[in-house]
């Protein structure tokens, strides 16, 4: 065989599979969240779960991309097995479209419509019109759609070096001997499984036949088998990545397998009986790149509708596998936190891990409110559920924060880039606010073992200052969950006015030390509550101002708080005003 073609091959292969992963990644960067939102609406409607499930796979343009996904959703407790199913399903029907846009590819004609699908036209065009949109907007979603255009280009430049790659090895009696396995249509099934696993894409192995097709090398009787073979292969992917994962998430992947192991022992059963009581004409003639292309889409279509009604069974089937599998030792509810595998599809991670995040917001505003009022009227239920809650924010910090780490050298777009920075700069100070609700328990705990009280008027300053940390509290929790820019500018002059607060009231207190008005222990007391007061007013506007500053990929809080004082911000100093009036306290 000659060596050249056979690195032509293996070159056009490598282009292929860089051009589907610019292409893929390019077109999950333009769909962004759309993606987690469109699955978590499929819910029990079985239809709309199958619909989705090929659109999704249309972006990600891998099925194996999508059921991987969805281990990573089920596994986390996102998703559950029912609404994942038909998704699985109609994701073997949205990996077809891409066999049929490579199909375009071989398309001769003199019509001045079709010209434009020439080999030279059709990849040579969108990699031009890429180019342009790239060099010349500077827009990140245009210059997304630009890589898309450049990665589908790739592709097929690697389709059309694959096909003239084989032309010379098509005369070669080796390759044509070792292309005569797949007569058998037992080791075509093996042997396109192999591939496609191989290659982790039925994408790629269904265009290595294609590209054999436009060769006139492989006959009809070869390829169906074959493409059989290669929808089992897809699977592979997915069952390699559940393997750690809970028997809900593992049931996803079977699932998958199932449903393409039911639709080969079926069609190739019927193939098999028909070829051989009947003589097909058409069985050993050469066949095209449409005709591959039909035929993945009659299979996985098909198969769609038969397995379908029977989706519970397939559940109930992955079920019983499993079980016996794992002899009752694995619980199905036993859920993964964030799932790292949700880190192949980012566009959906991001979103989870900000789900994470709010639930995290919510958790540190509950704490910190409930240490507050334990300082008026201590009780130990309060206090043990607020150091369970510290042990929980210890938690959300730290896988987190990995798995922000881990998001953020992926290549994502700009706002989801903005995401994770927010996302990353607030969890710190969300668990530092935990913190200093614990010290407020701590506080809270010693006034009530040595049954001591703050003076009156100490009780009435500290009321005040609780229901402007309150506010505050609130207001920055809100402003996070929305991502409200506007709400989150009115932090920082709440957290000045609180500031400003705390300095009257320590002046205030230690005033009446001095008279003896208030008694010294329970003054230490104060003194480090109101410490803690105004740290928590501090990591309130660190988060405000990861808000603020994030579209503009700034995160500096101390600079940003010196220019918004330089330039005397009248909206600050309104709303300061405003706080200081709400929250003071008598001489």
């Amino acid at each position: 065989m000659d060596i050249y073609s056979i690195l032509t091959l293996l070159g056009g292969f490598a282009f292929f599979l860089f051009g589907m992963n610019l292409m893929s990644g390019s077109l999950e960067k333009m769909w962004g969240g759309k993606l987690e939102s469109l699955l978590k609406k499929t819910r029990s409607n079985k239809t709309r779960g199958l619909l989705l499930g090929g659109a999704i796979t249309m972006a990600l343009q891998s099925s194996s991309a999508v059921t991987v996904m969805l281990v990573g959703l089920v596994n986390s407790g996102v998703m559950n097995i029912g609404q994942s199913s038909t998704i699985v399903m109609g994701s073997n029907i949205g990996t077809t479209v891409t066999a049929w846009i490579l199909a375009l590819s071989g398309t001769q004609s003199d019509l001045p419509f079709l010209r434009i699908f020439r080999p030279e036209l059709f990849y040579a065009l969108p990699a031009v019109f890429g180019m342009i949109i790239t060099m010349i907007t500077k827009s990140d979603r245009k210059k997304t759609v630009g890589s898309a255009l450049i990665g589908f280009s790739i592709i097929m430049t690697g389709m059309n070096m694959m096909t003239v790659s084989l032309n010379p090895l098509s005369q070669s009696a080796t390759f044509l001997k070792i292309l005569g396995l797949l007569k058998n249509p037992f080791i075509a099934v093996l042997i396109g499984t192999l591939v496609t696993a191989i290659a982790r894409s039925s994408v790629a192995s269904i265009a290595g036949l294609q590209c054999l097709a436009a060769n006139g090398v492989i006959s009809f009787s070869m390829a169906i088998p074959t493409i059989m073979g290669q929808n089992i292969g897809t699977c592979i992917r997915a069952l390699i990545s559940s393997r750690d994962a809970n028997k809900n998430a593992k049931q996803v992947s079977l699932i998958h397998l199932l449903f393409n192991l039911i639709g080969t022992i079926v069609f190739l059963t019927v193939y098999c009986l028909t070829s051989h009581f009947m003589t097909l004409s058409f069985e050993n003639m050469p066949t095209t790149l449409f005709e591959i292309a039909l035929a993945h889409t009659i299979f996985n279509v098909a198969t769609a509708i038969i397995l379908f009604p029977f989706s519970k069974q397939l559940e109930k089937l992955s079920g019983l596998i499993l079980k016996e599998r794992t002899d009752g030792k694995e619980h199905e509810n036993n859920y993964s936190f964030i799932d790292l595998r949700l880190l192949s599809t980012p566009s959906v991670a991001i979103r989870e891990s900000n789900s994470k995040c709010k639930q995290m917001a919510n958790i540190t505003r509950e704490m910190i409110l409930a240490s507050f009022g334990l300082i008026a009227k201590y009780e130990e239920s309060t206090a043990k559920e607020i150091a369970k809650s510290e042990d929980l924010l210890d938690m959300y910090e730290d896988k987190l924060g990995s798995f922000l780490v881990k998001l953020a050298t992926k290549e994502v777009s700009e706002a989801d880039s903005q995401s994770v920075s927010r996302q990353l700069h607030s969890i710190v100070d969300f668990e530092r606010i935990g913190d200093h609700a614990m010290n407020i328990l701590g506080l809270a705990q010693e006034l009530h073992t040595k049954k001591m009280q703050f003076s009156d008027i100490a009780k009435e300053e500290t009321n005040v200052l609780i229901s402007a940390l309150t506010e505050i509290i609130n207001s920055t929790i809100e402003a996070y969950v929305s991502n409200n820019v506007a709400l989150a500018k009115h932090i920082e002059p709440l957290e000045e006015a609180i500031d400003r607060l705390i300095n009257d009231i320590k002046e205030q207190h230690i005033a009446r030390l001095k008279s003896g008005e208030c008694q010294i222990e329970p003054g230490f007391i104060m003194s480090d509550l109101l410490t803690n007061c105004e740290r928590v007013s501090d990591h309130c506007s660190n988060i405000a101002i990861a808000i603020i500053e994030t579209p503009q990929l700034s995160f500096d809080a101390h600079e940003y708080i010196i220019e918004l004082k330089k330039n005397s911000n009248s909206d600050f100093q309104h709303d300061f005003e405003m706080f200081k009036a709400k929250y003071s306290i008598s001489e």
